[in-house]
């Protein structure tokens, strides 16, 4: 194995050893390790073993075990809600070490985005709409606070228990507004550009659409938080259990909010194939003003962006793009 790799230390191996022991009820060794750190923004790999391997992420921030923690009750949120498939934490599903937080998963071997067929990327659409096919009294999540990327989010309804809010003010309020906040504060946004967003905001009565029905989300539906399974000797029965099933839901920030927010942060980092689309609306239509509100649901994601990466070139390409869907809105 590889020595350089901070999940590699020898503490680390034997606490996911230990873990993946638990978790298969008989011992458990790791026999090689794939390093995913260009796929993610936290260290991550995969330990491969037998009957099956492990995937894990590591956290070194006082925050990790509550954003870990988030990240599990979304994912059991997602399956037990919508019957979506999603990854089978190993034992807990988190484990604290030195360093930090662990999130393991049962590993699934996959067809990279590259690679993947038509009918993959269909999945992915229509795992998407199973999600919306599940609606609640209010926009946002009373159980639990989640994380956008690294940065918390606030789920909390708006307004009175007794009383509904509507979409403009629950994106406003819990989504666009903390973000912006954020942004300001991390250096990276200038003060007129974060004066047209707040003017943005004001529109959005006029701007947000017909009412939507509150929707349970993802959350964080950019492509690489699904996964198209593949077929390897390694991990057969799985692979072959996830294929007939579609695509896996990775890494969710759940609340109820407007589905075409998930719909917008499919291809908000690359471009997807419109056979996303095309599954998708086999389960549910996408309203033809989609198109046309389609930037403002990436406002929030930019501003997020923004914060966390402004300082790098990657992030510096999203204030320009943020810029761009103010502009369209003006």
């Amino acid at each position: 194995m590889a020595t350089t790799h901070p999940l590699t230390a020898t503490s680390t191996l034997r606490a996911v050893e230990a873990a993946a022991s638990a978790h298969l009820g008989r011992p458990w060794a790791a026999t090689g390790f794939a390093d995913l750190d260009d796929r993610a923004s936290h260290p991550c790999g995969i330990f491969r073993g037998e009957p099956f391997s492990v995937f894990v992420k590591l956290d070194r921030t006082t925050a990790g075990s509550e954003q870990f923690t988030a990240e599990l009750r979304g994912l059991e949120l997602l399956r037990r809600l919508a019957g979506v498939v999603t990854p089978t934490p190993v034992a807990a599903g988190q484990v604290r070490i030195d360093t930090g937080s662990l999130l393991l998963l049962e590993a699934i071997p996959e067809v990279l985005p590259e690679a993947r067929s038509t009918e993959q990327w269909q999945s992915i659409g229509r795992a998407l709409a199973t999600v919306h096919q599940v609606h609640g009294q209010r926009f946002g999540l009373a159980e639990f606070d989640g994380f956008f990327g690294p940065l918390r989010q606030d789920n909390r309804p708006v307004g009175t228990d007794s009383g509904t809010s509507s979409w403009p003010d629950f994106y406003a309020e819990r989504r666009v507004l903390p973000r912006l906040r954020q942004a300001v504060d991390s250096g990276h946004l200038a003060k007129d550009l974060a004066r047209d967003v707040e003017r943005l905001v004001g529109r959005f009565p006029a701007l947000c659409g017909p009412e939507p029905k509150p929707t349970l989300l993802h959350g964080d539906a950019q492509q690489n938080n699904f996964l198209t399974p593949a077929i390897e000797a390694t991990a057969e029965a799985a692979a072959e259990a996830a294929a007939d099933a579609g695509a896996l839901l990775l890494d969710p920030a759940p609340s109820y909010g407007h589905p075409e927010v998930d719909l917008a942060l499919v291809d908000y980092f690359a471009p997807v194939p419109e056979a996303v689309f095309d599954g998708y609306r086999e389960i549910t239509p996408i309203d033809p003003g989609f198109a046309q509100r389609r930037e403002l649901w990436r406002v929030f994601a930019y501003l997020a962006v923004i914060t966390v990466d402004g300082s790098s070139a990657f992030g510096r390409a999203f204030v320009d793009r943020l810029a761009s869907s103010v502009r369209r809105y003006r």
